[in-house]
């Protein structure tokens, strides 16, 4: 059974970040390179000095420059971080039946429509708009979340017969009453007794936690579709914020209860959330 969530991606650059960007990039590198074999076609070792003087004085004092950091650095970073969950995105429709992705790409679909009459409407200023439209986009990703362990869940129960799981639970109900006590039969019934049972009941927790999850999967399509009638009259970014914050709580709360599902299963695997 996967993992319920991909390695969380860092939001702040890590340590060493700003340093890669400033030695690790064409102009630099260019520069590097360009003294470098024109000291060695030359025979005029000075020029490699002094580009290297140069180069230790940049790789001293650029990655912690504010001024690159906005113009730059923290503009790669965000490139480098869309680009992982990109990466993660992708994995994650993979694993998703035809239906599940073609629901996922309507409702890109309406999301796109929803930043576009976003930015139509004159009440909402740019700044204040932009926090609120993030949410539009994690609501996305929330539904591509869902509809996977949806996929995983159904998959699983169709490995599950109820019908022989009942049989073999009144079978080893008459085992039980036919065997005395101290009988290691009757011993051997009440554990398979046992073991039927939770089964069942598993099965059971399974499908309650479907029937939430496509209900919350239901709500956002939903949702999606009545912000994009709605948000051409909304007169402050407040009002699509409180929508979104409802629809992220409810998702919330599914995927809290994914894990506690999951959990029993993880935890025998070693996995600890």
């Amino acid at each position: 059974m996967a993992l319920p969530d991909d390695k969380l991606i860092s939001e702040r650059p890590p340590p060493g970040t700003y340093l890669k960007y400033a030695f690790l990039n064409p102009y630099n590198m260019s520069l590097v390179a360009g003294a470098g074999l024109a000291a060695l076609a030359t025979g005029f070792w000075p020029l490699a000095v002094v580009a290297a003087a140069g180069e230790a004085i940049w790789m001293l004092f650029a990655p912690d420059s504010k001024l690159l950091r906005r113009v730059w650095f923290d503009k790669a970073w965000e490139r480098e971080v869309e680009e992982k969950r990109n990466e993660i995105r992708d994995r994650k429709l993979a694993l998703l039946s035809p239906e599940a992705r073609e629901r996922v790409f309507k409702l890109r679909a309406q999301k796109e429509r929803i930043l576009r009459l976003a930015a139509e409407n004159p009440s909402f200023s740019g700044q204040l708009l932009r926090g609120e439209l993030g949410r539009v986009g994690d609501l996305v990703d929330d539904f591509i979340d869902v509809s996977g362990v949806c996929g995983r869940y159904e998959e699983h129960l169709k490995t599950i017969d109820p019908g022989e799981l009942e049989s073999q639970r009144r079978r080893f109900d008459r085992e039980l009453e036919r065997y005395a006590d101290g009988d290691s039969r009757r011993e051997m019934a009440q554990r398979n007794l046992e073991v039927v049972e939770k089964r069942l009941a598993r099965a059971e927790e399974l499908r309650t936690y479907l029937g939430t999850a496509k209900g919350q999967l239901d709500l956002i399509e939903n949702t999606f579709r009545l912000l994009a009638d709605e948000i051409v009259s909304m007169r402050s970014p407040g009002e699509l914020g409180a929508r979104l914050e409802d629809l992220r709580a409810g998702v919330e709360a599914v995927r809290e209860t994914a894990k506690e599902t999951e959990r029993p299963y993880l935890e025998a695997e070693g996995i600890r959330l």
